[in-house]
């Protein structure tokens, strides 16, 4: 009997399960990582002073998607004052991570702090593993942009032509690869200790489908290519000084320089870890709040379109060096 091929039903049920058993593996690996925050961390636990979150708020919801064929809780946090009209930050978790965990008083106390120029954050579910693409599993990118992000301008009338959209680690990669997918959507992309690799083979298991998957979805090998359009708007990536993936951040950001994209790179003390990012939350409000306020008002229809141009949010980028830096 002839063994089961890539292309027969048996076949492509064992690349699944293969597949599966990778990601589980992989989650399980990360997860460690993601978890380093507590005593075997280096730095100092982040302190937010009493009432320094009052007027903001967390709430969540449930989210049917048919791209990824779930049901998924949706946690938004508000900031103080009238939302109506407020610009809309999008924040994708880090691979194994809660998104409540980042609904923390970090995040609540950035946002307290802005006042007026505070957005309201979304903070989308996943999978656990899905690096934010359209992959075996559901088509996580599809759901992040034409579910998510519509259901969450209509429950709280926010202004749809001004959004941001930025992550941590896995959330990082995710966030340039859906703004390089729909283009003049967003005024600024962040990576916050952005999950990189130079190949598939050296990516983390699970974190792609197979080589081919890779090569559709990472966000640094089209830039290097010079296969896609510029993004044109202000871009951050930022990563601890003890973070595995500094060399490949600091590549992507060499590289999006060489095509002339406004990219600030800055690095910290810290490594992979809850941490190194809630010690920064701060300034990466600030970095996302100054960009969509230079950035619009705009046609509101550039904001469902997949190509367009974005405002040039020319200050946000000198905002990256100024206060509100947690528990320094």
């Amino acid at each position: 009997m002839a063994s089961p091929g890539p292309t027969t039903p048996r076949g492509r049920a064992l690349r699944r399960a293969v597949l599966a058993l990778l990601a589980l593996f992989g989650v399980a690996t990360v997860l460690a990582l993601v978890l380093r925050s507590g005593s075997d961390s280096d730095l100092p636990p982040v302190t937010v002073p009493t009432g320094a979150t009052d007027g903001t708020a967390v709430r969540r919801y449930d989210l049917r998607s048919t791209s990824a064929g779930r049901r998924l809780v949706q946690t938004v946090v508000l900031p103080p004052g009238d939302l109506r009209g407020r610009p809309l930050l999008v924040f994708l978790h880090a691979r194994a991570q809660d998104p409540a965990s980042l609904a923390q008083a970090p995040l609540r106390a950035a946002l307290a702090r802005l006042g007026d120029r505070a957005p309201v954050v979304l903070l989308p579910a996943d999978d656990g593993g899905s690096y934010w693409h359209d992959r075996d599993s559901g088509s996580w990118g599809r759901y992040v942009l034409y579910e998510a992000i519509p259901t969450v301008l209509r429950r709280y009338g926010l202004d749809g032509s001004r959004m941001a959209i930025g992550g941590i680690s896995m959330g990082g990669a995710g966030a340039f690869a859906l703004a390089r997918d729909a283009p003049g959507r967003f005024c600024a992309v962040g990576g916050h200790s952005a999950a990189l690799w130079s190949a598939a083979s050296k990516a983390d298991p699970g974190a792609y489908d197979d080589a081919e998957d890779f090569a559709r979805n990472e966000p640094v090998g089209p830039v290097r290519r010079e296969e896609t359009q510029r993004y044109g708007v202000p871009l951050w990536l930022d990563v601890g000084t003890a973070d595995r993936f500094l060399p490949a951040d600091r590549e992507f950001a060499r590289l999006l320089r060489s095509r002339g994209e406004r990219v600030a790179f800055s690095t910290g003390p810290g490594g992979h870890e809850p941490r190194y990012w809630q010690r920064n939350m701060g300034r990466y409000l600030d970095f996302y709040a100054g960009a969509l306020a230079d950035c619009g008002p705009r046609d509101p229809g550039a904001a469902v379109s997949r190509r367009g141009s974005r405002g040039s949010g020319r200050r946000a980028s000198r905002r990256l060096t100024g206060g509100g830096t947690l528990g320094q």
